[in-house]
């Protein structure tokens, strides 16, 4: 059996089921409230949910017990910080979510907008800002961390490299990817290869937008990231980036991306139409494949509605867990598949937004 939290505009939707089996709901958690983040730690099994409550404004919340009781956390502060504007710090939002390691089983990373990345050494009863990275040079550069879709940068990417828990990537939007081989102590951007196609210099050192990063944990030296501006890969631990974009746009604008355990040449993204007009491309929902680095990429996309389609689907709720793939859209549908014979099957069409999809 696996389980498959939805973190959604108005709740979290649990549903539980069998690798050939259409999933069931189990449960509904936070009810009314848009849960941004959700996280399973593997070490512990424990359940991590990010709220934003409306009146009481963001919350860290966890259960042991698969959500029949939750207990929330203190969260993490800014403690007067300022902002290179000069502007208090204030915590708008929790974005992710990582374990610190296999060898640091009550250590957790935790990003945030505006752009904080916080550490915590007691399985999240504190979180301590990186302050390391929040002062990093680049930071207090005019241009170089700023908003993208928000009006202040964000950390949304937490890996850490699954043979070295001291070597960590983050990606910022809109600043980019950072490398810290030494636990956090340093940090250093790794961009080179990325393309800002919206600055007067498309190759500044920081600066870009990645939508979303993600690892190869059996070849940890390949990365794939779907960024603002195309789909980019890297086979040296990020000196080097590679842009795999398709020139008519499909793929290349987009939010979303995963990729293949075992093949780390084969990844999937499913495509926008633009920055500017955030809907699927040709009103089509379409999921795009490659198994050769991106040198060539096929539609897979078999059981998709290809009408009058206004969905996208956002940087954290597309999902490959073994063989099994899923994602949800913005207008509250979640479909799912099998990775090695894709045909894709509608889970559900009565969700809100869905903003984040855990599957384990």
């Amino acid at each position: 059996m696996y389980q498959i939290l939805i973190g959604t505009a108005k709740g979290l939707i649990v549903y539980q089921g069998a690798i050939d089996k259409k999933p069931e709901l189990k449960s509904i958690h936070f009810a009314g409230f848009a849960v941004n983040m959700v996280y399973q730690d593997e070490r512990t099994n424990r359940w991590w949910a990010g709220v934003s409550h409306k009146h009481w404004g963001q919350k860290l919340h966890y259960t042991d017990n698969q959500g029949e009781t939750w207990q929330s956390v203190k969260m993490p502060s800014y403690n007067g910080r300022t902002l290179p504007s000069g502007n208090t710090a204030k915590l708008r939002q929790i974005w992710c979510m990582t374990a610190g390691g296999k060898d640091k089983p009550n250590e957790l990373w935790l990003g945030t907008d505006p752009g904080g990345l916080f550490y915590s050494k007691n399985n999240g009863e504190t979180f301590e800002l990186v302050e390391s990275l929040w002062n990093h040079p680049s930071r207090q550069k005019e241009g170089q961390w700023f908003g993208a879709g928000s009006d202040f940068p964000f950390i949304h990417t937490i890996i850490v490299n699954p043979s070295n828990s001291n070597h960590i990537y983050i990606a910022v939007s809109c600043a980019g990817v950072f490398e810290s081989k030494d636990g956090g102590i340093s940090w250093h951007p790794k961009n080179k290869g990325l393309v800002a196609a919206y600055l007067p210099n498309p190759n500044v050192e920081v600066g870009h937008d990645p939508h979303l990063l993600v690892i190869s944990e059996k070849n940890p030296n390949i990365l794939w990231q779907q960024n603002h501006c195309g789909v980019f890969y890297t086979k040296d631990s990020g000196e080097n980036w590679i842009d795999v974009s398709v020139e008519n746009g499909i793929p290349n604008y987009g939010f979303a991306i995963a990729m293949d355990e075992e093949q780390p040449a084969k990844a999937w993204v499913i495509p926008v139409e633009s920055d500017e007009q955030r809907i699927a491309p040709n009103f089509q929902l379409q999921v795009f494949a490659t198994n050769n680095f991106g040198k060539t990429w096929q539609s897979e996309s078999q059981g998709l509605p290809q009408e009058h389609i206004f969905d996208i689907v956002l940087r954290h709720a597309f999902v490959k867990k073994g063989n099994f793939l899923i994602f949800g859209t913005t207008s509250g549908n979640v479909y799912f598949s099998l990775a090695d014979k894709i045909k894709w099957e509608r889970l559900t069409t009565n969700l809100t937004k869905v903003n984040v999809i855990e599957v384990f």
